[in-house]
């Protein structure tokens, strides 16, 4: 077998598998990450809190 035969086969090997790729997922949505992002940010202030409680 050639080294172009070869390709040939590689190429529709390739072209024949495309349809049975899993699809990419779709992104995730931007609310998730607020929710995590003011999650953090409340349990950052119930720490601090608590914290300058101990304190004083």
């Amino acid at each position: 077998m050639m080294v172009a035969d070869t390709k040939g086969l590689e190429q529709a090997a390739r072209v024949s598998m495309s349809g049975f790729q899993d699809a990419e997922p779709p992104p995730a949505p931007r609310s998730s990450h607020l929710a995590l992002r003011l999650g953090a940010i409340a349990l950052f202030a119930a720490v601090a809190l608590t914290a300058a409680w101990q304190l004083f």
